[in-house]
């Protein structure tokens, strides 16, 4: 893709050390993601995908490389600039969905567009689009214990991506989900993708779910196996698995 990424990524690299034992989560990672992007990055558990997820994030450090945002190094950001790198232009959406309880689903969103507006200026999107945009416009006044799973799941995607972040990072969103709430839930990450062309990456180990992907990458071991585009992404109603 043309022009220039949203992430530069150069050499990563993260090791663990447990006890006398070292765990090499990522070794010599090169990546580039651009925006308006829908990339799921495929592997099974210890290939080094949460951990990759974390350092664009600017949840970890790596132990060696670089990552570049933009124009931000963020390998050399203290812990401050990354804390408003998050807040400013990451949206996060978790397996776990981690709704404030006493709020409703409209609260739940428009308390992050109240603090975007107040922390730099954007201009958020409406708290009840975005939930009509995930298909909940019917159930805003409900608390996060009335809703099922794939209801919360939805509520915590529109929370993400109303703030307008530049970068959406979703970690195994529908593994604790039904086959059928999962499509729910995948539709509306990919119908947020272009409604905002916000860069979207989504971490998995179901190769189902890399289907609908515009691009897809293999880890095993730390490593990037392959990079594939999908000229023909799956509607992800469609997908069964």
């Amino acid at each position: 893709m043309s022009g220039t990424p949203v992430f530069n990524a150069r050499g990563l690299a993260k090791t663990y050390q447990m006890g006398e034992v070292e765990v090499h989560a990522l070794r010599q990672v090169d990546l580039d993601l651009h925006a308006g992007e829908f990339v799921v990055i495929l592997g099974p558990s210890g290939s080094g995908k949460s951990t990759l997820l974390n350092i664009l994030g600017g949840l970890d450090a790596p132990t060696a490389g670089t990552v570049q945002f933009r124009d931000h190094v963020l390998t050399d950001a203290d812990e401050k600039a990354l804390t408003q790198y998050r807040r400013e232009h990451v949206g996060f959406v978790f397996q776990f969905y981690n709704l404030i309880p006493s709020l409703t689903a409209y609260e739940n969103v428009a308390l992050v567009t109240s603090l975007a507006t107040e922390t730099h200026g954007t201009t958020p999107a409406d708290p009840a689009a975005v939930l009509k945009l995930v298909g909940l416009e019917a159930r805003m006044d409900s608390f996060p214990a009335q809703l099922s799973g794939g209801e919360q799941q939805r509520v915590a995607i529109a929370r993400a991506v109303a703030k307008r972040p530049d970068v959406l990072l979703c970690d195994e969103p529908t593994g604790a989900l039904d086959v059928e709430t999962g499509k729910l839930v995948l539709k509306a990450l990919r119908d947020a993708n272009r409604e905002f062309g916000t860069l979207t990456v989504v971490i998995t180990h179901n190769a189902t779910v890399a289907s609908m992907a515009d691009r897809i990458l293999k880890l095993r071991d730390g490593q990037i196996i392959s990079d594939e585009r999908n000229e023909s992404p799956a509607d992800p109603e469609s997908l069964v698995w």
